[in-house]
């Protein structure tokens, strides 16, 4: 047997690098990963983030229907943060849709206003806030006074040039519900409970038919009469307990640790957060159909993982992101979870107000259920 050379040469390290590249065009994921994942963070970090939202829904209930109120509504729709949402007609319908979180303001304004105004007795508008994000109002609310009171100022001419003097002749009072003092541990902590399950519960159920074909095992389970559906939800039963345990973990730190307030049905959340549980599981295990070997699974997952925090809400204000990351980010499961999370902890949901968000986590789940099937091989390749 010839000895190898003993000094480094070009053309075998060249030919190694030959064969790394040829290996790497086959693996079609990894490659799709290379070009995949710094083209989406360029994208979405560069256009779907931001920490300055406008826009932002707003309700109007106008009471007194003055030129006085037209033009302090019409001033605040200029500074580019309130959108104003048609046909609301009295502060009881403002108040549910804040509840919901189908709207981010509510402004309200007394009978009687322009009346006092013109007198002099310095009347007061409400502005109500879901400060459950206080990133997402922040900006508008310390906008409110100024816009306001320059709106108005045109219209302060002849006698009541006296009120366009000195300090605004009206005064706004601000209610940011939900999050009074404007905490972010409030927000961010709730949010963590569907971060960490999904993190966790997609990567761990990703690899249970990948591990199996690595080791060896896979021809056995092929050889039983075990159904697909059977395998499935024999593989993810087991983690269900896993996230539960998870889910006391989290939300018992959020109340020790971060006195984080729990208005809300813990019955409901834990429902809510079984289905939640299901949809990713079933994610995993459609992953893991997919997946060749559990680097695949892996970077799937990561695939998956790194849109989903982005968009979702949790990092940055979900109403700041343009039109189109919006409709993207209600794709994802966690979008959803948050604001029921969000709700039930913060608001007090009740069934009926977290319903738009169950809808879309069970089609997701049935959605992916349904492509494991599909994926799921009696026989191997």
């Amino acid at each position: 047997m010839r000895p190898r050379g003993a000094g480094l040469s070009p053309a075998r390290v060249w030919a190694i690098l030959l064969k790394e590249f040829v290996q790497m065009r086959r693996d079609r994921l990894t490659f799709a990963m290379i070009i995949g994942i710094p083209l989406l963070q360029v994208v979405l970090f560069g256009y779907a983030i931001n920490t300055d939202p406008r826009q932002l829904p707003t309700a109007v209930v106008d009471y007194d229907r003055s030129e006085f109120t037209r033009s302090i509504v019409a001033g605040l729709a200029n500074t580019g943060y309130f959108a104003l949402v048609p046909d609301v007609e009295s502060q009881a319908d403002a108040d549910r849709m804040l509840e919901r979180g189908e709207i981010q303001f509510a402004i309200v304004i007394p009978a009687g206003f322009s009346r006092s105004l013109v007198r002099g007795e310095h009347p007061t508008l409400l502005l109500a806030a879901d400060a459950t994000d206080p990133a997402a109002a922040g900006n508008a609310l310390a906008a409110v006074g100024d816009a306001a009171a320059g709106a108005i100022a045109p219209d302060l001419t002849g006698p009541l040039a006296r009120l366009a003097r000195g300090p605004a002749p009206f005064s706004i009072d601000i209610q940011r519900r939900y999050n009074p003092e404007g905490v972010t541990q409030y927000n961010i902590v709730p949010a963590l409970l569907g971060v960490i399950l999904q993190m966790t519960m997609v990567m761990m159920t990703a690899f249970a038919v990948t591990r199996e074909r690595e080791r060896g095992t896979f021809e056995s389970l092929l050889a039983t009469p075990v159904r697909p559906l059977e395998v499935m939800i024999g593989k993810i039963a087991p983690y269900v307990i896993v996230g539960l345990v998870q889910a006391v973990i989290i939300v018992a730190a959020a109340r020790l640790l971060f006195d984080v307030p729990m208005q809300g049905s813990m019955a409901l959340l834990v429902a809510t957060m079984m289905l939640f549980i299901a949809a990713l599981l079933a994610l995993g295990f459609a992953f893991s159909t997919v997946a060749a070997n559990q680097l695949q699974a892996m970077q799937m997952t990561i695939f998956f993982f790194l849109p989903s925090l982005l968009l979702s809400g949790f990092m940055f204000p979900f109403r700041g992101m343009p039109r189109w990351a919006q409709w993207l980010g209600e794709v994802f499961p966690l979008t959803h979870f948050l604001r029921i999370v969000r709700g039930i902890l913060l608001k007090g949901n009740r069934v009926s107000d977290i319903a738009p968000e169950l809808w879309p986590l069970a089609a997701f789940l049935a959605a992916v259920a349904a492509i494991a099937m599909l994926r799921y091989r009696r026989t191997l390749d």
